[in-house]
Order: structure tokens, then sequence, then C-alpha cells
């Protein structure tokens, strides 16, 4: 009966969509293409996530768990029956799990922290408590101090410096942190290099509590004994197994000592609920914190230090884990040498059905309908890769080790990598190589939005224009165009994009089901129903998006890729930087005009003791011209390609084939191998996590940091390197030129 429909719908959209113009695809095959994308979209089924999602996050399923397991082996088992030539590859890495946790205030109030979340008669899964992880920050180190308490804000860079100006060391100290500002490894990080012995860090509830709307049951957001749990190692140097930089972590991989992993956090951390922050805060002494640094509890916020002392002890089994990466694989039928992978990983903290499972049964019913296209005659030209990584929470685990595992074969086969992670009801999302710019927004001008009834590309515009101030919504307004953000770090793109070059792109929806469930055991299959993507109208079109993505790369005849753009956006980005470099100079001429005149000594409240910032030093004049040449002449070449590339469908198979080889590994131009300063796992020149950001993208991040920490002959070097990465870029993009005049 199936057969009979499917035919059918094939004739019926043969009329309408014949004319349609398709990047990447010839007439013929973009008629063609446009037809299975159709029956593609009619096989999607809601329902179906809901019955993955049900299994997945029955039970907790993080690193090395039964669970974790069983949910590998329930996904091969899926992937093989839809047709998909699926496997487990296994992998050996360290995963520390918590054996002591001790947090107690001395003193005239003594008080000892829960450290528990409770369970709740409204959610099952709450109560499987010899399953989960307790809460604990993975990749602490052990210890056992004692000292007063100091409040650090966000505990960024900026925030020590307010610190400086009012004479306040953490030297010796532990600090308190509020979650959010920047990735929460920087919070020890930054920590420790200030001399503090200890981190604790609360998630406040002006951020995800009842600041922001009713708690867990009665709404979404985060009780007050609710934790987020996550990792703190220092990913931004490299991510994946600490013990096996750059090298699968296979069961033969040689290890470092864990004394020589440089990733391992320094100090004892450990992550806390606001109702266990409450009588530390209470404790505190000083100054009362500046008004950006209040929270949303009932009481004012001091700095400290506090008078009586924290007692912190933890410890930890330093074990090797196995990961379970599951890998499935449809041959393609013309290029089985060129890969389009697909990637959500499969981990979570406790029962994990936000993050990350709304993802992965999305990907996970892509591969059902692309396996049920298959039964109908469809094969993909080139070969598809489907992935559900394992061990993505505590540091990128399975994708790192995966990537690193088979770098050699990466480096000749991936055309690209498509990531998502987490997805909830809202509005499409983008990040990526800016090559791909173009081909995702036709894509998302053929989606459905789910409770509009409008394409996902007329929301998010729509958004856009209403999320802007009123002068930027006049120069703004009547330009749909998604642009894709930059990729910095925080899912499983990050070894594909930045260590490899392999052009990549991660998508989700979100913006309207926010939640306080966050590494906690509340991200639960209940509350992801109630409050997440309730019928699952969102995980559909992520699939239906998604999917596209993947049928389109893994056939086109030449690769839908538009330099343009790319050369555009690096423009933008070189603008920034050197706008940066001259607000820095002018900062600096205006910070020694006021410390001559005595300018903030004047204006300052003599009770208040802050001290003016202090003068840093003048600012140099860089040399950007190799910059400026570099990026004329690949702007140049850019738009020869475009003027060329209408006579690539004209080429001959062997031609067509060598321009798609020079295409899709044009990225990996970008990469240099001596890396980023203190980092060289990162290869990318363009996009990289910053060193004091964590998950936040840095573009042209050499250049740019180097100016951000005053490091001026590291940003000129970083000049050097990029330009001469953006020199190697246009000469293969020159090749692509000659194969079409």
């Amino acid at each position: 009966m199936r057969r009979i429909i499917f035919s059918a719908m094939l004739i019926c959209i043969s009329f309408s969509s014949h004319a349609q113009k398709v990047l990447g695809f010839t007439d013929g095959n973009a008629a063609t293409q446009l037809k299975w994308e159709s029956v593609f979209d009619s096989l999607v089924a809601a329902p179906n996530l809901d019955t993955y999602m049900k299994f997945l996050s029955s039970r907790p399923h993080h690193v090395g768990s039964v669970q974790g397991k069983a949910n590998a082996e329930y996904m091969v088992g899926l992937m093989n029956k839809w047709g998909w030539d699926a496997r487990i590859e296994e992998f050996q890495v360290l995963f520390p799990t918590p054996k002591t946790r001790l947090l107690e205030l001395q003193g005239a109030k003594p008080f000892r922290a829960k450290l528990e979340e409770p369970a709740l008669k409204e959610d099952p899964t709450t109560g499987q408590k010899s399953e989960q992880l307790p809460s604990y920050n993975a990749f602490s180190a052990d210890g056992d101090v004692t000292s007063e308490l100091v409040f650090v804000n966000r505990g960024v860079p900026a925030d020590y410096e307010e610190l400086d100006r009012r004479g306040i060391s953490v030297k010796g100290k532990i600090v308190l942190a509020k979650y959010g500002g920047s990735w929460r490894g920087i919070k020890p990080k930054v920590a420790a290099e200030h001399g503090a012995i200890g981190c604790l860090i609360y998630s406040d509830p002006a951020d995800d509590g009842y600041g922001e709307g009713d708690v867990y049951p009665k709404g979404a957001f985060r009780p007050g004994d609710g934790v987020q749990r996550g990792s703190v190692m220092d990913m931004p140097v490299y991510p994946g197994d600490p013990l096996t930089p750059m090298v699968g972590a296979d069961k033969n991989a040689k290890r470092l000592d864990r004394s020589e992993a440089t990733t391992i956090m320094k100090i004892p951390v450990l992550p806390i609920s606001y109702n266990d922050a409450l009588p530390l805060l209470q404790s505190l002494e000083g100054p009362v914190a500046p008004a950006s640094w209040r929270g949303g509890l009932p009481i004012t916020y001091h700095i400290g230090p506090s008078l009586s002392k924290v007692h912190l002890q933890l410890a930890f089994n330093w074990d090797i884990k196995p990961l379970y990466d599951v890998i499935g694989v449809m041959k393609g039928s013309e290029y089985p040498d060129e890969w389009v992978i697909r990637g959500n990983h499969h981990d979570g903290w406790v029962n994990g059905a936000s993050d990350p499972l709304s993802g992965m049964v999305a990907e996970l019913e892509e591969a059902r309908v692309i396996g049920e296209m298959a039964k109908q005659g469809f094969r993909p030209k080139r070969t598809l890769v489907y992935c559900a990584w394992d061990g993505e929470e505590p540091s990128l685990l399975g994708s790192t080790e995966w990537v690193e595992e088979h770098q050699e074969e990466l480096n000749r086969k991936a055309v690209a990598y498509i990531n998502s992670d987490g997805n909830e009801r809202g509005f499409i999302g983008a990040e990526g190589s800016h090559t791909l710019e173009p081909f995702f927004n036709e894509i998302t001008s053929l989606v459905k939005d789910p409770q509009t009834g409008v394409t996902i590309k007329e929301r998010r515009y729509a958004r856009t224009i209403m999320d802007a101030d009123r002068s930027s919504r006049q120069k703004m307004y009547g330009n749909s165009n998604i642009k894709l953000s930059a990729l910095g770090a925080g899912s499983d793109y990050s070894p594909f994009l930045q260590y490899l070059g392999i052009s990549s792109m991660n998508l989700g929806f979100g913006g309207e089901g926010e939640g306080g469930d966050y590494h906690s055991i509340y991200d639960s299959y209940e509350h992801f129903k109630r409050f997440k993507d309730p019928g699952y109208a969102y995980g559909a079109a992520l699939s239906k998006t998604a999917g596209r993505v993947m049928l389109r790369l893994s056939n086109a005849d030449i690769i839908p890729m538009d330099f343009t753009s790319f050369s555009s956006t690096v423009n933008d980005y070189a603008s920034e930087v050197k706008t940066l470099a001259d607000q820095m100079r002018a900062d600096a001429e205006m910070d020694r005009k006021i410390m001559k005149d005595n300018l903030y000594g004047l204006a300052a409240d003599p009770t208040k003791k802050i001290s003016a910032i202090p003068y840093k030093g003048d600012v140099p004049f860089l040399d950007f011209s190799p910059l400026d040449n570099a990026l004329a002449a690949l702007r140049s070449k850019a738009d020869e390609y475009k003027l060329y590339q209408g006579k690539a469908m004209q080429l001959e198979p062997a031609k067509r084939i060598q321009l798609n080889s020079i295409l899709y590994k044009l990225e990996r131009s970008l990469t240099s191998p001596e890396g980023l300063p203190r980092r060289k796992w990162y290869r990318h020149q363009i996009y990289a996590p910053g060193f004091y950001t964590g998950y936040g993208v840095k573009t042209l991040p050499m250049i740019r940091e180097g100016i951000e920490e005053r490091k001026w002959v590291e940003a000129q070097t970083g000049i050097a390197r990029v330009s001469e990465s953006i020199r190697a870029y246009t000469a293969k993009l020159d090749e692509a030129v000659s194969l079409l005049k």
C-alpha cells in the first residue's frame, strides 16, 4: 500500500517542482531532489520521536552507565533495522565521578550544604537515586581546603579587575561565582590564576529560577535545590580525553600520567543550588556588590571576604570508562569516498531529555525516514554517516576521540559535518561555515514553522527584527537572509571544524521552551513534554531542516558553497579587530588624561575607597596590510568563482569530481599546524572558542585575543598567520576557477 502512495506522490509533485532551481543541482536533478524531499517530509512522524525519547530518557545515561550502553545498543538496533550499516565504536577515556563531597560554613552560624536534589512525586525519574550522578563538576581537582569566602560575580577576568579596584584579593580564599556570563570552566580557571584555593558555582534564581517564572514542578524553572552539573575541564586548551591529546583513546593508546594532563582543573570546584548558596552569601562582609553583580535572592549582596571560614572537601574516582559511539553508514551510489556526516550526542548528566535527547530523537527520525526512502529506490550519491556520540557532556569525548582516531581518512573524505544538540519550541538557530550560508537560506525557505504556518526563515526574520533596537531595524528591515553565527565550542562540531577544518554547521530550534532544568535531575521526560516541545512539532521541524541539509549535500552535482559570503564575513571580522585596536588606543589615551588630571579621584565618593582603573599602557599601531591584501585577493577570486560558477554543471564527470574535491577541502586551508598560542589543538585560524570565554567564539582568534590581552607581538604574528591561511585558501579557490574557465 505504501509503495503505491509514494509513487503517486512523486507523479503529482513533478508538475509543480520541475522548474524550480536548487543550488548545486542541474535542473533535471533538482526536480528529482525536490520530489524526494517532499517524500521525506511526508514520512516524518512526530509520535516516533516520543517513542525514542521514552526509552532513551527512561534511566540516567551518563558515561560508563548501564543505560548509556543500552541506549547505544538500542540505536544500533534501530538503524540496522532501517537499512543502515550501524555499529558501536568504543573508546576508553578518563571520567572522574565523586566519592567525597563536603561543604560547610564554620563560625557563629554553622551550616552544612545539602548537596542533594529532592525527588518529586510528579516526576517519576527524579527518584532514580541509585543510578544518578550526584551534583558535581567533572575534572575538578581533589582537595580539602578551608578559608574565607569571596563573591566574584560571574568569575570572569573583568570581575577580578573590579575586585582589584576595591583592594579585595582572592589569594588563599575560596570564591563563590554565579553561573552565566561565561562557560563554567572559565570560573575556576581564572580563580586559580588569581590565587584562589577553591571555587563554588551556584545558579542564581534571577537567571533560571523563580526570578524567571514558576519553579518546577509548577513551572519550568529551577527549584531552590536544583543544581547544574557540568565539566570544568579546560576545553579551550583541548577537548576530548585529557590523557590522549590528538590521538584516539582506543584500548592501546599511549596515555599521559594524570599529573601531566594540562586540562584538568588545578583547584577543587563544586556546583551548588541557590538554597545552599544563600547562607554562604549571608556570611559575607565587606562592600556591597555593584548593582550588576546582584542576583535574585532576598538579601543584600556583599563581596566579602567572610568572617567565618568555609570548608570544602572533594575527592574523585579517577576511572577509565568505556564510550559507546554509534556510527551508521549508508554508502553512496556514485561517490562512496565522499562523506556527509551528521551527529548529536546521546549521553546526559542524568536523564537528559532536553539535553541532548531532544536533538538525538530528531536525528533518529531522519535516519528512519532515509531508510524508508531507500526501500522506495532512493540512494544518496555520497555516503551518509549518521552518528550518536557518547561523552559529549564531560568534554566532547566521543566525537573528539572518533575524529582523532580517523583524522587521516576524514581529511580525505569528509565533505561536511552537521550537528545538533538540544532542541525546543521557537526559532531556527544556525551557526557554521559561512560558505554554506546561501545554501542554508534556500532550505529555510522550504520548511514550515509548526506554530504559524509561515516558513522558518520568515519566522526567524520576524524575531530578528523585533529583537533589534529601532535604529538597527531601519537597516535590517526587508533583508530576511539568515546570517550564520560563527562556531565557538560547546558541542560536537568542534573537532570537525576547529581541529580538522571540515565545513560544519550546528542547527536547532529554541527561544520558547526555556526552563531551569539544565544539567539537573529535572531534565526529564515529564519536564520536556510539558515545557519544551509538547507534541515534538519542533523535533519534526528539525528533522525536516537537517534532513534536507543532509540530502542536498549528499546528492548535489556541485557542492553548494558560496565564497562571496565567506569573503564578506571575514572582511567584517577584520574590520572588527581593527576597530577594537583603535578603540583600545582611544580609551588608553583618555585613561591617561583622566589620571593626569586626577578626575577620577575628584569625582569619586571618598568613603567608598574604589581606586581608578589603572593605566595599562599605550596601544601600538599594528600593521594590518598583509591581512588587507590577502582579503582583497580573496574577494576578487570569490567574485571570479561566482562569475564562472554556472559552467560547473557543464564539466565532464572527471572534472566535476575534481572540482568537488577542491571545494569541500577548501576549509582545510584555514587551519595551521602550529595551532593557536597556548593551545595547539585548535588549528582553525578564523574560528575558535575564546581562551577566557569557553563556549563563546572568537573570530580571527589569534589577532583578536592578542589585542584584548595586550600581547602585541602575538597579535602582529596572528595577522601574518591569518593572512597566510587566507592566501592558501585563495590559491585553492583559484584552482577551482581554473577548472571552470
